[in-house]
C-alpha cells in the first residue's frame, strides 16, 4: 500500500509575489469576515472555541420570541446538528472533487446567507427546518474549502503558520460576531441578528474575491511542482482510511472532544449554583479568556510545530485539558475558575492549528485531503455529542466533581495515546533548487 505521509517533499515558503504583494493579506481579511459572518462553523477544532453553542443560543432565543415550543426548537437544532455531523466526509469529498475551492467557499457562503435570511423572513417550521439543514450542509463545505485555500496559497511546509493565523482571526472574528449579534439582539430585536448575518455575507464575498484564483495551487499541482514526481494517480479512499496515523489521530481527537466539550457547560452550571448573581459575568469571562489566548498564541503554535514537531504540542494540549478538569473538580471559588480557563486557551490554541495541520501531513498528495478532514471532523462531532450526555449523567448521578475528574481521565487517555502510539508527522525542508520557489504567474 502506498504511504501517504512522505516527509521529504520539497517545499519552500513564498513570502511575497514578484510584485511585492503579501500572499497572506487577502485571506487574512477573508478569515476575519468569514467568521464574523458565520459564527458556528463546524471545522476540525476544539469545542471551546465555540461557535455552535452561541449560534444555537441566538436561534433558540429568536424562535422562542416567535412562540415556538421547546420541542419544535429542539427538533430544528437536532436535525441541523445531525446534518452537520453526517455531512463532514461528503463535504470534504465535494471540495476534493471541485476545481476551485474559492468558488466552493463562495457558494457555501451564499447558502448560509440565504438560510439566515429565511430565518428572519419566514419563521415557520418548514422554512426554518430547511434553512437549518441548508446552513449545516454549507458548513460542511466551507470548513474544508478554507483549509484547501490556505494549503493552496502557501504549500504544506508553510501551512502551519498559515493555520495559526487562521485561528487568530477566527478567534477575533468570533468575538466580534458575539458582540455585534448580542448588541443587535439587545438594542434592536432577535430577528436583526439574522439580518446582520445576511448583510455580512457581502463584505465576506468581496474579501474572498480578493484572493486571485491562480494564486491558489491545487494539491496535485503543488506536489508536481515541488516534489518533481507524477501525481496523476490518486490513492483510493480505502488506502486513505487504512492509514494508521490518520486513524490514531482521529481517535485522539474523539477523546479530546469527549473530554473537552462538556467542561464549560458543566462549569457554567456549577458557577450559577454557587454565585447566581455574578454567573453571567463569570461565564462571559470564561469564554473571553480562551479566545484571547488563541488570538495571541496561535501563530506561534504554527511556528513551534515546524520547529519542534507535532507530538510535543499535542502532549501539551492534552496535558492542559487534563489539568483543567482536575482543577475544576477541586476549586470551589467561582472566581478562580476563570483563571483555570487559561488551560482551555492553551488546549484551544494547540488544537486549532494541530488538527488541520496533521491532516495536511498525513493526507497531502493523496487526492483526498479534504475527505480526510471530514473523517477527523466526524470524530470531533461524535466526541462532542457524547461528552455532554455522559458528563451530564455523571454529574447528576455522582456530582460535578466526579464528572470533572472523569473528563480529566479521558483527557489523560488521549495524552497516553499520543505519547505511546501517535507517530511524528512533521515534514522536513530539503535544500530545494531556486526554481522550486513558488512564485505568482
Amino acid at each position: 500500500m502506498a504511504l501517504l505521509h512522505n516527509p521529504e517533499l520539497r517545499f519552500v515558503r513564498p513570502p511575497t509575489s514578484p510584485a511585492g504583494v503579501d500572499y497572506f493579506q487577502a485571506d487574512d481579511l477573508m478569515i476575519v469576515l468569514m467568521h464574523v459572518h458565520k459564527v458556528n462553523q463546524l471545522h476540525p477544532r476544539p469545542a471551546s472555541q465555540g461557535g455552535l453553542p452561541r449560534r444555537r443560543t441566538f436561534v433558540a432565543v429568536y424562535l422562542t420570541t416567535q412562540k415556538w415550543t421547546q420541542v419544535e426548537i429542539g427538533l430544528v437544532l437536532s436535525v441541523g446538528g445531525i446534518v452537520a455531523l453526517i455531512g463532514q466526509m461528503p463535504g470534504g469529498a465535494i471540495v476534493d472533487a471541485v476545481h476551485s475551492a474559492r468558488k466552493a467557499a463562495g457558494l457555501a457562503l451564499v447558502a448560509i446567507a440565504i438560510s439566515a435570511l429565511a430565518y428572519a423572513a419566514w419563521p415557520i417550521f418548514p422554512v426554518v427546518m430547511s434553512a437549518a439543514m441548508l446552513h449545516a450542509a454549507a458548513s460542511c463545505i466551507l470548513g474544508p474549502a478554507i483549509a484547501a485555500i490556505s494549503l493552496g496559497l502557501v504549500g504544506p511546509l508553510a501551512v502551519g503558520e498559515r493555520l495559526g493565523r487562521n485561528a487568530r482571526y477566527a478567534s477575533l472574528g468570533n468575538g466580534v460576531a458575539a458582540a455585534v449579534m448580542g448588541a443587535c439582539g439587545y438594542f434592536l430585536s432577535s430577528r436583526s441578528v439574522f439580518l446582520v448575518t445576511f448583510i455580512m455575507a457581502i463584505p465576506t464575498l468581496i474579501a474572498l474575491s480578493r484572493i486571485r484564483e491562480h494564486d491558489i495551487i491545487s494539491e496535485h499541482a503543488l506536489k508536481a511542482k515541488f516534489n518533481k514526481v507524477p501525481t496523476s494517480r490518486s490513492l483510493s479512499l480505502r488506502d486513505l482510511i487504512r492509514q494508521r496515523p490518520l486513524l490514531i489521530f482521529a481517535s485522539s481527537v474523539l477523546l479530546l472532544q469527549l473530554a473537552n466539550a462538556a467542561m464549560l457547560p458543566l462549569m457554567a452550571g456549577v458557577v450559577t449554583t454557587r454565585s447566581a448573581q455574578w454567573a453571567p459575568v463569570l461565564i462571559a469571562a470564561c469564554i473571553i479568556v480562551p479566545q484571547a489566548i488563541v488570538a495571541l498564541t496561535s501563530p506561534s503554535v504554527g511556528r513551534f510545530a515546524q520547529q519542534w514537531g507535532r507530538r510535543p504540542l499535542l502532549l501539551l494540549g492534552f496535558a492542559a485539558l487534563a489539568a483543567r478538569g482536575v482543577l475544576f473538580a477541586s476549586i470551589s471559588d467561582p472566581y478562580f475558575l476563570v483563571a483555570v480557563q487559561i488551560f482551555d486557551g492553551i488546549t484551544a490554541a494547540v488544537f486549532a492549528v494541530m488538527i488541520p495541520l496533521i491532516v495536511v501531513d498525513i493526507a497531502f498528495g493523496s487526492g483526498h485531503f479534504n475527505f480526510a478532514q471530514g473523517i477527523v471532523g466526524t470524530a470531533t462531532g461524535v466526541g462532542a455529542s457524547l461528552s455532554t450526555v455522559l458528563a451530564g449523567y455523571a454529574a447528576d448521578r455522582f456530582g460535578s466533581s466526579i464528572a470533572f475528574l472523569g473528563l480529566a481521565a479521558v483527557a489523560a487517555m488521549g495524552l497516553i495515546m499520543i505519547w505511546t502510539i501517535m507517530p511524528e508527522t512533521r515534514r522536513h525542508v530539503l535544500a530545494a533548487p531556486k526554481d522550486d520557489v513558488r512564485s505568482a504567474p
